[in-house]
């Protein structure tokens, strides 16, 4: 029988287990973010810290990662996790993100044992949050510019002074991973938020990802053992490594708000009546219906292909250019087709399309805007570097 909701059978790609995981964190968004996020976007705020317990509790956050508490899972099942969250808000799925693959992701894979022991543990358990400091107020895609610099102090300490921007959890972050110019290159550098001279001011006026903690992060001369430095990354390298960890949720969390938004417009276009008969009775909307249909599974099965090839350790970063850049691009158009679809409704927060659109905004240009995506994959079709 033709499902409508799954016209492609992508269900059957998945295993006993991943079909646990992906109904755990279906029913936690549901219950937990569907009633609320509304309300949370409207006024700009979130219970993020509650939320970070939450599903730290369910091994949601770092759930890729091995050891020190994580729960190991594959890549494929963190990706539907991601898509589950997304589905209810991207700015929820940037709490998980942000916390496992970027700041978790950079303890776990170029930290010491002691970091490792240290931070890991209780931020799996959502205890303490993490933030990933590399974006600054004039550096953002080209990170190699950073002007944030840590120089050696007496004793061998760090003293790190800079200003990072557009940092998800950044306020609510009991640990951050900071970036910055060194006389060896860039280094990373885990910062306890307590530390005297760092601070870290919300942005406010955000008309995206209002759902989700962005601040500022401001380094006046943060004086740090020689043990914060991160042992195992030099240069870009590091960086580098943990957004393109990162950019792989975000494959499969913008398929999550593109299924909320075709969802949508599906039931609405079933049900709203125009000139007599349900707006999917007109031959305009199926096709725009079955357009977003297509786009949507496409990219969900782009992000099963990618998923089993990160499981099977022969992901390259080109192919997580190629699923970032067509699945939000894709993502984006699908959202606002809904709306047109939904008419004045669609701008409507009591219909999550509006918002899932402003959202996808902000994911579309983080982790890799949509120009570097194609010079990432330019690069590797032609063999010529267009960068500079």
């Amino acid at each position: 029988m033709f499902d409508p909701l799954d016209p492609l059978g992508l269900d059957d790609l998945l295993t006993d287990e991943d079909r646990a995981v992906r109904d755990t964190m279906r029913r936690w968004a549901a219950d937990r973010v569907l009633p609320h996020v509304a309300e949370w976007y409207e006024r700009g705020e979130a219970p993020v810290r509650e939320l970070a317990r939450e599903l730290g509790a369910m091994g949601a956050l770092g759930m890729q990662l091995t050891g020190y508490g994580c729960a190991g899972a594959t890549a494929v099942q963190y990706g539907l996790a991601c898509l589950e969250v997304e589905a209810a808000d991207s700015g929820i799925r940037s709490l998980v993100s942000v916390q496992g693959s970027l700041a978790m992701y950079a303890i776990h894979r170029f930290g010491s044992e002691e970091q490792k022991q240290r931070w890991l543990p209780g931020m799996a358990a959502g205890e303490t949050i993490g933030c990933f400091g590399l974006t600054e107020p004039d550096h953002g895609s080209d990170p190699g510019g950073m002007r944030t610099y840590a120089k050696r102090g007496a004793g061998g300490d760090w003293v790190l002074t800079g200003r990072k921007m557009w940092i998800t959890n950044g306020s609510v972050a009991g640990v951050a991973v900071v970036w910055a110019r060194t006389d060896e290159g860039i280094r990373g550098f885990v910062v306890p938020t307590d530390s005297p001279g760092f601070s870290a001011p919300d942005i406010h006026h955000k008309w995206s990802l209002r759902a989700s903690v962005t601040s500022e992060l401001v380094m006046d001369e943060v004086r740090l053992p020689a043990d914060a430095v991160l042992p195992e990354a030099t240069g870009l390298r590091g960086p580098l490594g943990c957004l393109n960890h990162a950019r792989y949720g975000i494959v499969w969390g913008a398929m999550g708000a593109a299924r909320t938004c075709f969802e949508t417009a599906l039931d609405y276009a079933r049900t709203r009546e125009q000139f007599g008969r349900p707006l999917g009775g007109f031959q305009l909307t199926q096709a725009k219906l079955a357009d977003m249909a297509v786009e949507l599974h496409k990219g969900v099965l782009l992000a099963h292909h990618l998923g089993r090839r990160m499981d099977a350790g022969t992901l390259r970063p080109e192919q997580v250019s190629f699923g970032k850049l067509n699945n939000v691009r894709e993502a984006i158009e699908i959202c606002r087709t809904a709306r047109t679809i939904l008419g004045a409704n669609g701008i409507s927060l009591e219909y999550p399309v509006m918002r899932h659109a402003t959202n996808l905004e902000s994911v579309l240009t983080y982790e890799g805007t949509v120009e570097m995506h194609q010079l990432v994959l330019g690069k590797a079709l032609t063999g010529l570097d267009a960068f500079r």
